[in-house]
């Protein structure tokens, strides 16, 4: 063992991650193109020989799919990419998405040996340039004899389409039904195309139609027909994937006001809608000269740097907690710093302000101290009394996280639900209360992470598997 670290080590001396080329902030926040640029294939095959080839590789453990890290890396180290893609797809039907968004760093990578002395192999990285790279040049073909029964998988985002692509390569004939008019979920309406392009969720989507998926859109099951309805038309099973996609406020004075957004609102209308697109797509957007996000998460800086390029002057990130709290990506908070996004922490919002138009014309806020963990184990804010201001801003959006819609589950109360309103599932099958139906992502974790919600996915499309082989059985 010592041998062979000591021979890796010596052909990689690098200590650092191969840099990634991005867009200059200062022409970047003009436009939505991808900030980002990706890996040539010199970087990729000079970063892959970073990688030690560990006999007993932790990396793996950290990857909710459990994508087989080291070979698809030794594979990009030989040149061999398209082989490398294959083994990724192996496990992850959405290997372009995951290496664009996934937190790697709080991943696969924290866990990576060449990161205890130096920087972690960019796993992220690798597999997005192969993704990328592989992404023309894949042949896909239909599943051949889909007839071990039929799957409903209800909501078109990571954790539906990863069930949908495993059971359909396990067999299976399966529909997707999707209440929006385009596929995607989180990956379509959430997420900025300077971080995820649509091509590429509509590239990565189209291969698991090629699987043989079905996919129907402006299907909002629990309005047009119930989970009951689709048993009845001879499913034998169905995953509920349908995230979590109900915005939350904070029940402030003036959150009626005009210029007051949710997120999840004004994501929606940018991204799914085209917003940024006007007046070639005829959604336009509001936003003034001085724009407060309330929160810092990964949609809060979202929200934030997509205001700046819809032509906000100040785009501002409010936030109770300190820095060194914040839940978003160090990677998405470095690029709100570097393209001029400005950070008031320790201070929250107590009421939205407006004029007799009715439209926002500041905000009140009180500043914070931190004093003792709460059950989080971080340090709760407390507010300093007499310590009000007000901030002169004209838009204000909440990014302070999301619930399930209740929408679905009106017609179905046998299936069980916390206070939250998530579904009680099992965490290792999703299997529900309710027979037959199972359940995974942010419909039963609340909002959390793409790969958290494809790896409950994958692990629900084997327990439906088994599920439906041992009914038949009986």
């Amino acid at each position: 063992m010592l041998i062979i670290l000591e021979v890796k080590v010596a052909v990689s001396k690098q200590t650092k991650k191969t840099k990634m080329p991005e867009q200059n902030p200062k022409e970047r926040v003009n436009n939505f193109g991808e900030v980002a640029l990706g890996y040539s294939a010199e970087d990729a095959i000079n970063e892959a020989k970073r990688c030690l080839q560990c006999k007993n590789p932790l990396c793996m453990q950290g990857c909710p799919v459990e994508v087989d890290i080291p070979d698809f890396i030794a594979l990009v180290a030989e040149g061999k990419f398209e082989e490398a893609a294959k083994k990724i797809k192996e496990k992850n039907n959405l290997p372009a998405i995951c290496g664009r968004v996934c937190p790697q760093e709080e991943q696969c990578e924290r866990k990576c040996i060449v990161g205890i002395k130096n920087e972690a192999v960019a796993i992220g990285r690798l597999e997005r340039f192969v993704a990328d790279y592989a992404r023309d040049k894949e042949e896909i073909e239909a599943v051949a004899n889909q007839d071990k029964g039929k799957v409903a998988i209800i909501g078109a985002g990571p954790a539906g389409l990863t069930a949908a692509a495993d059971l359909a390569k396990m067999g299976y004939q399966v529909t997707i039904f999707e209440a929006f008019h385009e596929v995607g979920g989180v990956l379509t309406y959430g997420i900025p195309e300077f971080r995820l392009p649509k091509a590429i969720v509509k590239d990565e989507v189209e291969k698991i139609e090629k699987l043989g998926v079905e996919i129907k859109l402006n299907h909002v099951i629990g309005k047009i027909k119930g989970i009951d309805e689709l048993f009845e038309e001879g499913y034998d099973a169905v995953f509920v994937g349908t995230g979590a996609g109900l915005p939350r406020f904070l029940g402030l004075e003036g959150e009626n006001l005009n210029g007051v957004y949710s997120a999840n609102e004004f994501l929606t209308r940018v991204n799914l809608m085209k917003a940024y697109r006007f007046p070639e797509y005829k959604t336009p957007v509001y936003v003034g000269k001085r724009v407060a996000v309330i929160g810092a998460g990964n949609v809060a800086m979202d929200a934030a740097r997509t205001a700046l390029r819809l032509g906000a002057e100040e785009s501002i990130i409010v936030y109770r907690r300190a820095r060194e709290q914040m839940p978003a990506r160090e990677e998405e908070i470095h690029h709100a710093e570097e393209e001029g996004i400005q950070f008031k922490l320790l201070n929250n919002p107590t009421r939205i302000l407006g004029n007799e138009e009715g439209f926002v014309t500041g905000m009140e806020c009180i500043k914070m101290e931190l004093g003792k963990p709460d059950d989080s184990g971080r340090r709760r804010p407390v507010p300093i009394e007499g310590s009000e201001w007000v901030m002169d801003v004209d838009t204000v959006i909440m990014a302070i996280g999301q619930s399930p819609n209740p929408i679905l589950l009106k017609e179905s109360p046998e299936i069980e639900t916390t206070k939250w309103g998530t579904i009680v599932a099992d965490e290792d099958t999703g299997e529900t209360s309710k027979a037959g139906v199972f359940a995974g992502g942010d419909m039963v974790t609340g909002a959390a992470t793409v790969i958290e919600a494809m790896g409950a996915g994958k692990r629900a499309a084997k327990a439906i598997d088994e599920y439906i082989q041992s009914s038949k059985q009986q």
